[in-house]
């Protein structure tokens, strides 16, 4: 599992694009705002930020439940921070009490998330949605704990719950609060005000929509294939701008992007001693002003 700053897991994130999109930057003398419609884990967006690549941050998700998380660790993270604090087993030091009391707690978690998630942004619901986020099978939000709900696995629940690392996260995060940018829009109606907010010389914006194929059963808001296919037609409608998206391979996307003129299909190729060894498939779709080529883990090739 790649190192990211994001307090996120998500499975097949953005940070290993991390190295590629730096270059893309450097390579088109950007430097201003970076931009991510569909932020989830933002794991990119913050390392751009921390290690002084961009001046600014723009995250955006239209999903309430990981807005809310991002909301609080902005603006109220101590109180995001006391309840992380109070969970009852960590990475280092397993179940505080017993597995049993462990997966109630859990599934009081997971119980306020499914009754709130279509709600209004809440503390309660930040907290549900990153505990969940960091205890279930891959991240997955609506998938089960890690470990299964009887914890006879090695890896259990807390595998993947750090305190620590997770709290220092959050507080690296906040202490940048001045130079992120927090919005909850649909995309599709985020794009016509970056149009207008942008210095588009100086921005990029990267989009990684839900997958096309298994977006609904990876995450509880996805679009439907009109969904897709009206945003692929706003985002090559952004004809001053620089940015890139990526997807899944589908030759119903390929078709939505046939009007665009840079188009690729990209392999992440991962190093010998990387658990994930030999390379992983998606499509690529760049601005037609933008300067692009392979670089680092990833391999481009016209399509």
């Amino acid at each position: 599992m790649p190192q990211t700053d994001s307090p996120f897991r998500y499975p097949g994130g953005k940070t290993q694009l991390y190295n590629f999109v730096s270059y893309l930057l450097e390579k088109n003398k950007i430097n201003g705002t970076y931009i991510e419609p569909f932020a989830g884990g933002a794991g990119v967006a913050m390392s751009l930020l921390f290690n002084s690549k961009v001046q600014k941050s723009w995250i955006n998700d239209y999903d309430i439940s990981i807005y809310s998380v991002w909301y609080y660790i902005l603006e109220k993270p101590q109180e995001l921070i006391k309840l992380i604090k109070n969970v009852p087993f960590d990475y280092k030091t397993g179940h505080d009490i017993n597995k049993q009391t462990s997966i109630s707690f859990w599934r009081e978690q997971h119980d306020y998330y499914v009754k709130h998630k279509n709600g209004k942004k809440s503390l309660g619901l930040a907290f549900a949605t990153l505990f969940l986020n960091r205890t279930n099978r891959s991240g997955i939000i609506n998938g089960g704990p890690v470990g299964g709900f009887e914890q006879a696995h090695s890896t259990q629940i807390f595998a993947r719950f750090n305190k620590e690392s997770l709290i220092k996260k959050i507080n690296k995060i906040h202490s940048f609060k001045d130079n992120i940018i927090l919005t909850n829009y649909d995309a599709n109606d985020l794009i016509p005000i970056l149009q207008k907010k942008l210095d588009s010389e100086n921005s990029f914006i990267f989009f990684d929509p839900p997958y096309f194929k298994q977006g609904s059963g990876l995450y509880f808001t996805s679009f439907n294939n009109e969904g897709h296919k009206i945003l692929a037609q706003k985002i090559m409608s952004l004809k001053d701008n620089y940015w890139i998206t990526t997807y899944d391979v589908d030759p119903h996307i390929i078709d939505y992007f046939k009007d665009n003129d840079k188009n690729y299909s990209y392999e992440l190729r991962y190093s010998a001693n990387n658990k994930r060894r030999g390379k992983a498939s998606e499509l690529l779709f760049a601005s037609p002003n933008l300067e692009i080529e392979s670089y680092d883990n990833v391999h481009l090739e016209i399509i």
